[in-house]
């Protein structure tokens, strides 16, 4: 069994070697992917407070799309002749960040915890997309839909925490928890 990220064969038109470090880069962006939807998950069942149904009901969708994200990124690495690690293990062993560190807390908390997951989100997947534009232009494709979609769903949480001034709730919090407390405490609870 092969666990390389340096393919045997790759799609026509790049060396083995330029699809090994598209696999390598696809690989972090599966894991963030499948970290994500979890995280979704998590905060689908953990949400609570009077803006309960909103964000618990928006987010499945946004659970629905990453994971189809994830399942497109493995698609990915696998025509280009490598081997996606889908496992809860290899998830753990090679993500650069921690869980999601806030359990059960008020909607507004958890969404402000929820925006800097976002923000990580989308800057690694910027970088992604100039790292492998300069290789292929169709995982760079595909990783500009993704941050279609990421940067949507990153707007409607945004949507939650904006006062009409414009301002984000959590604005400056460098940590979950932090971002958690200033939204709860800019919402009044």
């Amino acid at each position: 069994m092969t666990n390389s990220t340096t393919p045997k064969y790759t799609v026509p038109g790049i060396s083995t070697h330029d699809g090994g470090r598209i696999i390598e880069v696809l690989s972090s962006r599966l894991h963030a992917l499948n970290d994500l939807s979890l995280t979704l998950k998590h905060i689908h069942w953990n949400v609570v407070g009077p803006h309960f149904i909103a964000v618990h009901e928006m987010l499945d969708p946004q659970v629905d799309r990453v994971r189809e994200m994830a399942d497109d990124t493995a698609e990915r690495i696998s025509a280009l002749g490598g081997v996606p690690k889908g496992t809860p293990g290899a998830l753990v062993a090679e993500r650069t960040w921690d869980d999601y560190s806030v359990g059960r807390a008020d909607a507004i908390a958890h969404l402000g915890a929820l925006d800097l997951v976002y923000t990580g989100i989308v800057e690694d997947h910027r970088a992604a997309v100039a790292e492998v534009g300069k290789i292929d232009p169709v995982t760079e494709d595909l990783l500009i839909e993704h941050l279609r979609s990421l940067e949507q769903f990153q707007w409607f949480v945004r949507a939650h925490l904006e006062n009409s001034g414009g301002s984000l709730s959590q604005s400056g919090a460098h940590t979950e928890e932090d971002a958690a407390r200033s939204a709860e405490r800019s919402a009044g609870r």
